[in-house]
């Protein structure tokens, strides 16, 4: 069983509290209004929850990565659209500028990413070039005469691209020729610059309070200097980006399963049929314990996956295991919360139907359930394709 230190449950409690008494009372309306709410991403701001792993000489808290899973967590309680806006800015937003980025780069745009004042979106995702990163159709070339770099395509699903305070973009692109190992780079794309269109918001199942679009890139043209790490390494820092971010969705997972155990067990308690309380029931009793044993590994992978990170040391394929297993169980938690809830669990009113239309997309994002059986078959040295 995962431990915290004292710092860390310090630490617990007070975003606990601050979930409870500022997101909470308002999530039913932001969920109603279906687009990301600035004035919560300004609490969670003031409260320092996008500095947390960064550097203060960028004005973070050189805080452990292990913190911010617990704040992706407890805000995953009470809101999975919150928890991914957090999540997205800081391991997609900010971590490739502060990861890949130059001294330039980080000075111009770390601190108002870090501060929360401003977000950053990662286009990695392209219409046909979904779980296959490497299938990446947009491209880049070179115009010598204006030493900058002129970007074509289009990506698809892209967190935190399209509010009000998006500040950059970084996108992937060819810049080589296509070949079975085609060269990759990435670049960074300042919100507002000509031949980047951000496209209407996806109507998506769930996550109504995030901010999800597609982009199209036309005749873009970003300076030479935006490049973002050497040229040809864009696809290999994004994947390593995508380990550190399924740690992240792990965490978001838990918070979502913890949540869906937590409100089927006290209802469980409360609701009367045959003459007691439904959780006497055997049929549904042990379905709640073993989602409870479900959510407590699902736990102990993601701490423990974000524990070997912190002491850099090999954790890819901790970080599979983590997003698989949680992710699925909390797939499982909406699906048991839901039937022990039974009519009321099909009612809006009910967080968990929420949950319910929530939790699928976390066994997609950051890499589908089958990419981490391929990455875990892959480290089990497997020989599979």
């Amino acid at each position: 069983m995962i431990e915290f230190t004292d710092e860390q449950t310090a630490f617990q409690s007070v975003v606990r509290d601050f979930v409870r008494r500022e997101l909470a009372p308002h999530i039913d309306r932001w969920e109603a209004d279906a687009e990301l709410p600035l004035e919560a991403v300004a609490a969670m701001a003031e409260l320092g929850l996008f500095g947390i792993v960064f550097p203060a000489q960028w004005g973070g808290s050189d805080g452990d990565f292990t913190s911010l899973c617990i704040a992706i967590e407890e805000i995953g309680q009470v809101s999975q659209s919150l928890g991914i806006t957090l999540s997205a800015a800081v391991g997609l937003g900010a971590n490739p500028i502060h990861s890949f980025g130059n001294d330039d780069q980080q000075a111009e745009w770390l601190p108002a990413l870090v501060a929360g004042t401003a977000l950053g979106a990662f286009g990695l995702t392209e219409p046909d070039a979904g779980s296959d990163a490497g299938g990446t159709r947009t491209r880049a070339v070179y115009d010598a005469s204006t030493d900058e770099w002129v970007l074509n395509g289009s990506k698809a699903f892209i967190t935190n691209s399209g509010t009000a305070i998006t500040s950059i973009v970084t996108v992937t692109a060819l810049t080589g020729a296509a070949t079975d190992r085609p060269e990759i780079s990435s670049f960074i794309v300042p919100s507002g610059t000509p031949g980047m269109t951000i496209e209407p918001a996806y109507r998506k199942l769930g996550w109504h309070a995030s901010d999800t679009h597609g982009i199209t890139l036309t005749d873009c043209r970003v300076p030479a200097a935006n490049m973002l790490g050497a040229q040809g390494t864009g696809l290999k820092n994004f994947l390593a980006i995508l380990d550190d971010g399924r740690i992240a969705i792990s965490a978001l997972a838990v918070g979502c399963a913890q949540a869906c155990l937590d409100l089927a067990v006290d209802y469980a308690k409360e609701r009367q049929a045959f003459g007691g309380a439904i959780g006497r029931f055997q049929g549904l009793a042990f379905q709640l314990s073993d989602l409870a044993v479900a959510v407590e590994n699902s736990r102990n992978l993601t701490y423990g996956a974000a524990r070997l990170k912190e002491r850099d040391k090999p954790f890819r394929q901790a970080a599979a295991m983590a997003k698989l297993y949680s992710t699925e169980t909390a797939v499982t938690a909406t699906r048991i919360a839901t039937q022990v809830f039974g009519g009321m669990g099909f009612m809006e009113e009910s967080s968990v139907a929420r949950f319910y239309r929530d939790a699928k997309i976390l066994e997609i994002g950051e890499g589908t359930s089958e990419i981490q059986r391929l990455v875990i078959a892959r480290g089990l040295g497997l020989p599979v394709g």
